[in-house]
């Protein structure tokens, strides 16, 4: 299922039959693909290839009956999602089955009717899909602006240099200093290590089953909170007792915090604290407020280089940092004025991708009602005229009973595996052919 786009119908990528553990039905071009699990991501394909899917989707092969596009679009509706989620409603992987949704009412037109509204879905919806990639392609660029002004900051050539506070050299002593790093910066700079800077610590997790160390207290900093921001407060907090060292692992305010490890895109992000706290194992912390260095600049540092800080992780199935390769990170140490300009220069470019970033999420909002609003039009009839000549609906439904009475005569055919069947594929615990929805007015 990862390999389909939610809410789309598009198929981003395929796996590898080799990787599928369980028995799979079988796809064939114009099969219908619903997948199950965790229904509110809304991810059903229209096949046009030949394979294999994993067992958490429902196919539905074609049928003459209905139009296989039609039945995609309806699927897709938001008013289906909340129908199959109504039945499904706690648990953190709900999962749909052809009995809860079977009985889903909506309303079926006319063969040709159907064709109508698919090709005229087919025909708006292309224009919504292409605002999105428009919206999609300025939110790349936004990110892409603010990594190029960051790495443009950190060889010295965004701010103008402000010697009113001292060089680089009050910063970090000859004993510290590097001869060289990564890229040329300028003369009155110097370059470092984290380590060599500041003091690094790695945090700690409370035993869950005392009581007495979670609760109103201390702030605790888990690594899914270090997410590019700054904390002024937590999701947790512990008790004193619960710590054995407080001086070493309460951090103050100007702590710069990374994160080690972590799902997704967390490994190698960072904040700021605006408030003493405390974190879990899985975070470091960078104690840059108990030095003259600005906090600000270790952040954007950071920023800059969270991609290649990510590389630096090394672990089997899940890659992590640690506190050696944190501390030996080299960072170029600019004077404490000019890193003060180039922390407004940075901040005052944030605040206007903020809006931007707005925009786009405005604009995202506007084509997803616009699609709904479509998808309501092509569902209750009103986006195609009606025409008098297409064969009435019921009609069409006798033909769809015929075809079901038909199905549900019994065969003397010798059933296949299901991995290796020509016949239609099979949902788990019953086949899915049209014959079989009597309960759909579709």
């Amino acid at each position: 299922m990862d390999n389909v786009e939610s809410h789309t119908g598009r198929v981003m990528n395929f796996g590898s039959a080799a990787s599928i553990k369980s028995s799979s039905p079988i796809v064939r071009p114009g099969y219908l693909l619903y997948g199950r699990l965790r229904p509110y991501l809304n991810k059903v394909v229209l096949a046009d290839f030949d394979g294999i899917c994993s067992g958490e989707f429902i196919v539905f092969p074609p049928s003459g009956a209905i139009d296989s596009r039609f039945l995609l679009h309806r699927l897709l509706s938001p008013d289906f999602v909340r129908y199959v989620m109504q039945k499904n409603p706690k648990g953190d992987r709900p999962r749909a089955y052809w009995e809860q949704f079977s009985n889903f009412p909506t309303l079926l037109p006319p063969l040709s009717e159907q064709h109508r509204i698919v090709a005229k879905l087919d025909e708006q919806l292309t224009y919504i899909e292409a605002g999105e990639r428009s919206l999609d392609a300025a939110d790349e660029k936004k990110e892409q602006l603010l990594q190029a002004v960051l790495r443009s900051a950190l060889r010295g050539k965004l701010a103008s240099e402000d010697l009113s506070e001292g060089d680089a050299q009050d910063l970090v002593p000859d004993a510290v200093a590097l001869s060289e790093g990564p890229w040329d910066i300028p003369d009155k700079w110097r370059w470092a290590t984290i380590g060599n800077l500041f003091k690094v610590a790695v945090g700690s997790t409370p035993a869950r089953g005392n009581s007495s160390y979670w609760g109103d207290g201390i702030p605790w900093v888990s690594s899914g909170e270090v997410s590019f921001a700054r904390i002024s407060s937590t999701k947790e907090s512990i008790t004193i007792d619960s710590i054995a060292n407080p001086e070493g692992r309460i951090h103050p305010p100007g702590t710069v915090m990374i994160a080690m490890i972590g799902e997704g895109r967390t490994r190698g992000q960072a904040a700021i604290l605006d408030i003493a706290a405390a974190h879990n194992q899985n975070c470091a912390s960078i104690r840059v407020s108990e030095t003259d260095i600005l906090p600000e600049f270790v952040y954007y540092f950071l920023m800059a280089r969270y991609v290649e800080t990510r590389r630096e992780a090394s672990g089997g199935n899940q890659p992590a940092l640690n506190k050696g390769k944190i501390q030996n990170l080299k960072i170029p140490i600019p004077p404490l004025g000019t890193q003060r300009n180039i922390i407004a220069l940075v901040q005052e470019l944030e605040e206007d991708l903020r809006g931007l970033g707005e925009a786009v999420g405005d604009g995202r909002a506007s084509a997803s009602k616009l699609r709904n609003a479509l998808l309501h039009a092509a569902f209750t009839g009103v986006l195609v005229s009606q025409d008098p000549g297409d064969e009435p609906a019921p009609v069409l439904l006798d033909r769809i009973r015929a075809l079901r009475a038909a199905d549900d005569k019994p065969t003397r055919r010798k059933s296949v595996p299901r991995a290796t069947s020509p016949t239609a594929p099979q949902a788990p615990g019953r086949p899915l052919s049209f014959g079989t929805q009597e309960t759909l007015p579709l």
